[in-house]
């Protein structure tokens, strides 16, 4: 055993030996001639002192060392640099938990280092690449590891780079090209920086390649494509741009998976990707990639197999040379413009389909035929298209392996009955997505099946709910997702047993009544029962059937009595919606305690006392909604430990405080009207995003402060167009749709509006109907964004600052009821979407200005001003009266006050009749109702689209959907 020179006794398969007897040092004290030693996954539980000094002192010779999966620990002990000889260094797999020690640099002659999920920390030597012998450097899954990777000055010897999952940072150097036998390189899940340089075209060697998860900028090297040994290539979730035609593949490659997933490369797809003759997955999802898919006339012997094109800009029809694709099995195409019909003539060819999800697109025609005889089928997904007619649900009795089935929201009607009763429909399937598909009753074959995912929402159906949809599925695989929403049901059918994991339970907008059905405990995650006609008060112990929920609504009832205290066990609420019912009493203490709760809603209700103050340091509430109950005494200061507050909404109520200055600086929505709140609005903290303040019929006096203006960043206008179609919202798991979505209401063109989605881009201020003095400050002209400006009914003097004609988004402004005094600026004819002006009762004087809509507005908006003339007043100007000069009139000449003006009478008259007409028909009509809802954000969409409003001068818009559903 002296003259041994290699031992391995590694452990395979994972598993262990434990070296008891013999320890570690009476195993190698003698063999003094040992070069090799391996003990990989042998249990040696031993601390860096210790097994450093006996390895380093015992064989101070030895060249390989191998003790992956050990259980030793750190820090690594000095002793171990006696190890001169030593070329090989494995010690993957333990808690060495310490930063790479200095004397590593004495080990120059090593051509292996893998130390992957060590635990290791620190900033690891640079030198160390430098290493002139080093060919394998593996220090994947140390996430605080860091380092940058150095230029490399001279022909290096690596052949294998890993250095995923680490806090590596920096960019990668031009001289990596000189690492001319690298075939190996991961650098994923990385902070690496920088545009990719066209010298890693040079690593003639690469054939895997992952920078994927890092933040890389910048087009895709061309030079990418002259990698002829490359095989994997993957640069998911960067933030690469450019066009994929920069890359041109020859038929040469050896490329058979590529990876580009989550980037920003835009134009369209060259149909050399698709003649790579060994490529087998091509992922090119969640990109900007846009135009038609052309059509590829001559394909070689395709092995492609993943083909995901997903959450793209595509459009035209899906082309045809995708059916010819023999060994494709998996197809997704979702989130696209795909349109037009599918054409499947020589889609038969294809016996390999698995995965088909054309969901997202504007397809439309009938479902071909041809899907119903993919027997390999596990996922169909076409939801959100224009299919049409009938489809009969016997038709998919060959899809045996069938396991998900998406039909939802097209233009389908489905026929459940099965005339041949001996057919097993769908034995397999576990998803199963038949919203608005025109049901008028629970479809029998489901009763039958092993469905744990089920969504039948908005449809038609009527009657109760059957007791045994609670009873479908197999075993421990029962029912968890249930989604009946949007129907027309009334009851559930009694007795009934919910399923013991139910962790989704949508039950919202029907006709459902009674006491609340308790579904079993500790399972639920979400559960929404909003928007029916529950009654009579909540169980008293209710938190302790939701002690796992996270989302809970019982909005929009019938529901009475105090709010139980045994919410408050309910810990893991992050959502909480009561609003909306009769509820009275006071608002539980310890309700405002739950630690993850991010929303709290007990909006329209009978609710009094005082708002407690027992927010919690570390508060994560994101809305609070208390409106419109009777509420009394201040503002809790605790809610000054919400850093995270985005809304408040303390409206129509009977509080009595001074402005809360010590709210959040992430504040986007501030509603305090109809109170009893006084003193000055002056603050010297900022809210960069607001962009809602709502503090109307309030008791507010003093002036209105340019820094309080200046303060409020969100109502400058931004470049960012995306965000501004953006709504706020609060996600809160992902869990149905996983957003809960902010309503306010507001007073926008002199009406009260609900506004149940807020666009980010939606700016207001409502000042009114206090009691503010002093002049309007220039600094308004700043807010640049703003939608609406109601500083009515105050007792503002001076003239009307010029900078108003800045807010050029302006579309109401309401200055009426106040002590205005001077001309009407020129500038306000510049606010081209300007379809509310009043400007009544100040002391106004000379010409209305001329140009655009100002001489369209009623002459009302003027009226009380002795001093205006010009249209539309029916009052004209003299030369004086041009200048500014008060002018001479007559009394009968000046201001009709009583005349009834009837053709607004009969227009408002016709309104009201035609938007009557179009509500019944709206309530009564589900499907219409749900399209309509569904083209709500495309609407929104293009309204605010500022390109689109130029070229709309004249136009009058609806900033925001304000029909409520249910």
């Amino acid at each position: 055993m002296r003259t041994l020179v290699s031992l391995d006794l590694s452990s395979n398969f994972n598993l262990f030996l434990k070296l008891e007897k013999p320890n570690l040092r009476m195993l190698i004290q003698n063999l003094i001639e040992l070069r090799e030693l391996y003990l990989d996954n042998v249990y040696l539980s031993s601390e860096a002192t210790e097994w450093c000094e006996i390895i380093s002192s015992s064989l101070p010779d030895l060249r390989k060392l191998s003790l992956r999966n050990c259980n030793i620990s750190g820090p690594l002990d000095h002793s171990l640099s006696r190890l001169h000889s030593l070329s090989v260094l494995q010690l993957d797999h333990n808690n060495l938990s310490t930063a790479i020690p200095n004397f590593f640099a004495n080990f120059s002659s090593l051509t292996t280092l893998t130390l992957a999920n060590c635990s290791l920390k620190g900033p690891f030597p640079e030198m160390i690449f430098q290493f002139p012998t080093l060919e394998t450097l593996d220090l994947s899954y140390n996430m605080l590891l860091s380092g940058t990777i150095p230029q490399f000055h001279q022909i290096g010897s690596f052949r294998k780079i890993v250095l995923t999952s680490t806090n590596f940072s920096g960019s990668l150097p031009d001289s990596i090209s000189n690492l001319t036998m690298l075939s190996y390189m991961d650098l994923s899940h990385c902070k690496f920086t920088g545009s990719l340089p066209n010298s890693i075209g040079n690593l003639a060697m690469l054939s895997y390649m992952d920078l994927s998860n890092c933040k890389f900028t910048g087009p895709i090297p061309s030079t990418l494509a002259k990698l002829k040994e490359l095989r994997y290539m993957d640069l998911n979730s960067n933030n690469l741009t450019g066009s994929l035609f920069s890359m041109y593949f020859d038929g040469d490659s050896n490329l058979f998976y590529v990876n580009l997933r989550n980037n920003s490369i835009n134009g369209g797809i060259p149909q050399s990707l698709f003649r790579l003759p060994l490529l087998q997955k091509l992922i090119l999802s969640r990109n900007k990639l846009s135009g038609k898919v052309n059509e590829v006339s001559t394909l070689r012997s395709s092995n492609l197999e993943v083909l995901d094109l997903s959450s793209n800009q595509l459009e035209g029809p899906i082309p045809k040379f995708f059916f010819k694709l023999e060994r494709l099995a998996e197809l997704s195409l979702s989130y696209n413009f795909f349109n037009g019909t599918v054409e499947v003539e020589k889609f038969q060819r294809n016996s390999n389909m698995e995965v088909l999800d054309l969901s997202n697109n504007q397809l439309e025609g009938p479902i071909p035929r041809f899907f119903f005889t993919l027997e390999r089928l596990k996922e169909l997904l076409l939801s959100y298209n224009f299919f049409n007619g009938t489809v009969e649900v016997e038709k998919f009795h060959r899809l045996s392996n069938l396991r998900t089935l998406e039909l939802s929201y097209n233009n389908l009607s489905l026929d459940t009955s099965i005339t041949n009763s001996s057919l097993s429909i769908f034995p397999n399937l576990y998803h199963l997505g038949l919203a608005s598909c025109n049901l008028d009753k629970f479809p029998a074959f489901i009763e039958q099946s092993n469905v744990t995912y089920l969504d039948l929402s908005n449809n038609k159906i009527t009657g109760e709910i059957p007791s045994w949809i609670w009873e479908i599925g197999n075993g421990p695989l029962k029912l968890n997702f249930l989604n009946l929403s949007f129907n027309l049901l009334l009851d559930l059918e009694k007795p009934y047993h919910f399923p013991s994991y139910l962790f989704v339970l949508d039950l919202r907008s029907n006709q459902l009544r009674g006491e609340l059905p308790l579904p079993p405990a500790d399972h639920a995650f979400y559960v929404d029962y909003s928007n029916n006609n529950f009654e009579k008060s909540i169980p008293h112990d209710i938190g302790g059937f939701f002690s796992s929920v996270w989302f809970l609504s019982l909005a929009n009832n019938s529901l009475n009595g105090a709010i139980p205290t045994s919410f408050c066990n309910a810990t893991f609420l992050v959502v909480l919606d009561l609003s909306d019912n009769n509820l009275s009493g006071g608002i539980p203490p310890c309700i405002l305690k739950i630690q993850n709760l991010g929303v709290l809603n007990l909006g329209r209700n009978n609710i009094t006392g005082n708002i407690p103050d027992t927010l919690p340091v570390g508060c994560s509430l994101n809305t609070l909604d208390l409106r419109e109950n009777n509420l009394g005494g201040n503002i809790p200061l605790s809610l000054a430990n919400c850093k995270s507050l985005e809304v408040l909404n303390v409206g129509k109520n009977n509080i009595n405080d001074s402005f809360p200055c010590m709210l959040s600086s992430n504040l986007h929505v501030l509603v305090l009207r109809s109170n009893r709140f006084h003193g000055e609005v002056r603050c010297y903290e900022s809210w960069p995003y607001l962009q809602i303040i709502d503090i109307a019929s309030n008791n507010f006096s003093w002036y209105l402060y340019p820094e309080s203006f200046l303060s409020w960043g969100g109502m400058i206008r931004d470049n960012d167009e995306q965000l501004r179609l953006n709504s706020l919202q609060f996600f809160y798991s992902g869990l149905n749709d996983g957003w809960y979505q902010n309503n306010v209401r507001v007073t926008f063109k002199g009406l009260d509006m609900e506004l149940v989605k807020i666009l980010t881009a939606f700016k207001v201020i409502d000042f009114s109907c206090n009691n503010f003095k002093g002049g309007i400050p220039t600094a308004i002209g700043d807010l640049n964004s703003l939608y609406v400006v109601n500083l009515s009914h105050n007792n503002l003097i001076g003239k009307i600052p010029k900078s108003v004609g800045n807010l050029t988004q302006l579309e109401s402004l309401d200055l009426s009821m106040n002590q205005l005094t001077g001309e009407i600026p020129e500038e306000l004819v510049g606010l081209t979407f300007l379809s509310v002006l009043n400007l009544s009762y100040n002391k106004l004087v000379g010409m209305i200005p001329k140009g655009h809509q100002l001489q369209t507005f009623s002459p009302t908006f003027f009226d009380g001003n002795i001093g205006l003339c010009g249209l539309p007043l029916n009052k004209s100007c003299n030369n004086t009266e041009r200048s500014g000069a008060l002018p001479k009139f007559k009394n009968e000449q000046w201001y009709k006050k009583n005349e009834i003006h009837w053709d607004y009478v009969f227009a408002a008259l016709g309104f009201v009749v035609g938007l009557g007409s179009y509500l019944w028909l709206l309530w009564g009509c589900q499907g219409l109702r749900q399209k309509i809802f569904d083209q709500i954000d495309n609407v929104l969409a293009k309204i605010f689209d500022p390109q689109n409003r130029r070229k709309r001068h004249g136009r009058r818009v609806v900033r925001n959907q304000v029909i409520r559903r249910g």
